[in-house]
């Protein structure tokens, strides 16, 4: 991974209600959640919702499928790994 990946990918994080939703939907495990059961954990208007989902999508940290008028949204555990892996590849390496 590219340490820009990883800052956008955090920078994206750092935001307390996207990581809300990043944590509802890791959570939720491998089927994720609907947009509607996502929103009513978090109670909040859903164009607020949606552009706080496409920035995380746009990182690559959720995806979405339609399911006829369900909007589905999935953690992309492979991306979390890869950016847990990125973190920590240089520990305990020292300052040489």
């Amino acid at each position: 991974m590219k340490i820009e990946m990883a800052a956008n990918q955090l920078a994206e994080l750092g935001h307390v209600t996207r990581l809300e939703i990043y944590r509802i939907l890791v959570r939720a495990g491998h089927h994720g959640l609907a947009v509607s059961a996502i929103q009513e954990k978090l109670d909040i208007p859903g164009s607020t919702l949606s552009h706080h989902i496409s920035r995380l999508v746009k990182v690559g940290l959720l995806s979405q499928t339609r399911e006829g008028r369900v909007l589905r949204c999935q953690a992309q555990y492979q991306e979390l790994e890869r950016l847990i892996a990125f973190l920590s590849e240089e520990c305990c390496k020292g300052c040489d």
